[in-house]
């Protein structure tokens, strides 16, 4: 069954229990060879595909800006900060409640998470029944990198530019982190890249895709959260969580 989004409905059409799935994403560099909208167009693919695999599940209109300060020095970047994403997902979450059953976020960009924990924890409390999870690809690199960049050439082909990828700074995530946080990317990467496009092929973002999806409709069906408003996957369920 085709995923149901709720830009293309009618109000008629839209029941008042509903599953409701927001992709949050973000408008930032993604390197000389990936599109700016890379996370957006990488959550609205999981959500899309997720609500396939769930009955009575919607797909809204994705949120295409986040936190994204770490790129600012990058033109074409267009960030709006932990304050005002926070914002926009609080009074988000307050108009569907009035009318969805549950919601899910579905996050593609990583400096989003700050803030996503940081709503969903006073939504909770609020008594919304919310979560959020995110699009992770176990072992893949940092920012568009062989991971995004075959996500990219699964999902939208004609807008990558193999021909001007190039490498970027290859360490590990935890060990870039401290620069990144204290200067941005672009003091560590010129390009914007973290990580190597090399070797990124359609298949292997197909794959990644799978099992992206995969991960969202386990942790949605079991609807486990924990104390910060993440979606659990049942097979791991690290620190407290609730029904």
């Amino acid at each position: 069954m085709a995923a149901r989004v709720l830009a293309d409905a009618v109000w008629p059409a839209v029941p008042s229990d509903a599953l409701v799935l927001v992709p949050v994403g973000s408008t930032e560099q993604h390197g000389p060879h990936l599109p700016l909208d890379t996370d957006t167009v990488v959550a609205r693919a999981v959500a899309q595909r997720t609500a396939d695999a769930l009955p009575a599940s919607w797909v809204a209109p994705a949120l295409a800006y986040g936190a994204s300060g770490e790129h600012a020095h990058f033109p074409g970047t267009v960030s709006i900060g932990h304050e005002a994403l926070c914002a926009v997902i609080v009074e988000l979450t307050r108009s569907l409640s009035l009318w969805a059953g549950r919601i899910a976020f579905v996050n593609g960009h990583g400096g989003n998470t700050a803030t996503l924990d940081t709503a969903l924890g006073q939504l909770r409390a609020e008594g919304h029944d919310i979560a959020w999870t995110g699009c992770e690809a176990p072992g893949g690199d940092a920012h568009a990198g062989r991971t995004e960049t075959s996500l990219l050439l699964h999902l939208t082909p004609e807008r990558v530019r193999l021909d001007a990828a190039v490498a970027g700074d290859t360490r590990p995530l935890a060990a870039l982190l401290p620069d990144l946080m204290a200067h941005g990317v672009r003091a560590v990467s010129p390009s914007g890249v973290l990580g190597d496009p090399a070797g990124a092929s359609a298949e292997e973002g197909r794959r990644t895709l799978d099992a992206m999806v995969s991960a969202t409709v386990r942790r949605i069906t079991a609807w486990t959260v924990d104390s910060r408003g993440r979606l659990v996957d049942p097979a791991r369920r690290p620190g407290p969580v609730h029904q």
